[in-house]
């Protein structure tokens, strides 16, 4: 018996729609995304690429193009907001390649975006921009559009980011982003700029991401497109206006919020002409991700690349039309805890980072300084077991082993 065919529909053509489309259609199947902008665009700066998500780019044959316009980062480094003292380094280069086999990355968004619609569109993925979605037919299954007849698909995937129509028609109910309490000034300067000021030479000629860690806030700075562009985010906490999520920002109350932070963050600043802030937002834990009809499921939330892979993976192994619903479970029981557990630890790295000066920030800072690197440890980096957790995931190998699980149990979910 010959191997299904399935149309698959794709809810939104950002970095987590666009990797599930790669992943499903190299598997063979036909995919659509439909995307409500009128052109494709990818919001933001630098984007970080860890191992974990290199070893699927490689396995798609489009890590070379992305390490063309990528910067390898030769070391993790925290340090004190005080006087930017090191505190912590943990060596990507060669250490990355070394231990997990692939490189980390940095990028700029907007050319990770467009190598993915590139690799997307070559595999035969169409992509329909304009395509305002207004709600979901869960049972036939279909997309609603504005304006538009109802898509008719075999299966839905809901990739439409933070303010998510398909989360809220999977729950029958708006479910608004939450607030965080932080904001983010994004900011790029010209690395040759930066040569020109004797104290950010060292930033704009090693390719090291940089940490500040400080009181509510912390700053990281790491080199793009090949080392001409320095990208700057600093956290702080949100003075945003209610219903205002993103704004012009004002340079002296950025300089203000950090002006008794390293002397070379404020050299560094000085060299801005302009900046927006970003409210920072997050969804709740759902209960589930997947629809009870077997047809539709949320997906790339923290873990994009990993969440298009292993739906490229089980969608390469489906042998009927039947086995769709299951799919759909087995992803997200090889998805959501992974999902959580990151999620929560980068919720927890905040805090970790936003110390008040005080004996928590002094003990912090005598475990990053005196200790050996121990689970749990302050920079999650150099954390031995998160760090091995985090970046030898293999999405083949997990899915190899829920599939034989899937088959030796008759077929039946005993996953």
């Amino acid at each position: 018996m010959s191997k299904p065919r399935l149309h698959v529909g794709i809810v939104g053509a950002g970095l987590g729609g666009l990797a599930a489309a790669i992943g499903i259609a190299q598997a063979g199947h036909q995919v659509t995304i439909l995307e409500q902008a009128a052109v494709l665009s990818e919001i933001g700066a630098g984007i970080q690429i860890p191992p974990n998500a290199s070893r699927i780019l490689k396995r798609w044959n489009i890590l070379e193009n992305i390490e063309a316009v990528s910067v390898r980062p030769s070391d993790f480094i925290l340090r004190s907001y005080h006087n930017g003292k090191i505190l912590s380094k943990q060596n990507m280069v060669p250490f990355a390649e070394r231990c997990y086999g692939v490189p980390y990355l940095h990028i700029h968004r907007a050319d990770y975006h467009k190598i993915l619609v590139d690799e997307a569109e070559r595999l035969g993925v169409k992509i329909f921009l304009g395509s305002m979605v207004s709600g979901i037919d869960f049972e036939r299954p279909a997309v609603r559009l504005a304006g538009k007849p109802d898509f008719d698909v075999d299966v839905i995937l809901g990739a439409d980011g933070i303010n998510s129509v398909c989360r809220d028609a999977l729950l029958s109910r708006p479910d608004p982003p939450h607030l965080t309490g932080d904001l983010a000034y994004r900011i790029i300067v010209k690395a040759e700029d930066m040569r020109k000021q004797p104290e950010l030479q060292e930033f704009a000629e090693k390719p090291a991401i940089n940490y500040w860690m400080g009181p509510r806030s912390h700053v990281v700075c790491y080199l793009l497109q090949g080392g001409s562009l320095y990208n700057i985010v600093m956290i702080a906490p949100d003075n945003l206006p209610e219903f205002v999520n993103t704004a012009k920002a004002d340079l002296q109350e950025l300089r203000n919020l950090f002006q008794y932070w390293d002397p070379r963050l404020q050299k560094l600043l000085g060299l801005v002409q302009e900046t927006s802030k970003w409210r920072l937002q997050n969804s709740e834990e759902m209960k589930s991700w997947s629809h009870r009809s077997g047809k539709f499921a949320l997906i790339g939330a923290a873990q994009a690349i990993e969440d298009g892979a292993v739906l490229g993976n089980l969608f390469g192994v489906i042998e009927c039309r039947s086995q769709i619903g299951d799919i759909l479970t087995i992803f997200e029981h090889l998805r959501k805890s992974r999902t959580t557990k990151v999620v929560k630890g980068s919720t927890t790295l905040r805090d970790i980072f936003h110390l008040e000066d005080g004996p928590m920030q002094q003990e912090r800072d005598r475990q990053l300084t005196k200790e050996a690197p121990f689970e749990g440890f302050p920079n999650p980096w150099a954390d031995p077991v998160f760090q091995r957790y985090l970046f030898s995931y293999d999405v083949e190998k997990e899915v190899e082993l829920a599939w034989e699980k899937y088959v030796a149990g008759g077929s039946r979910l005993n996953i």
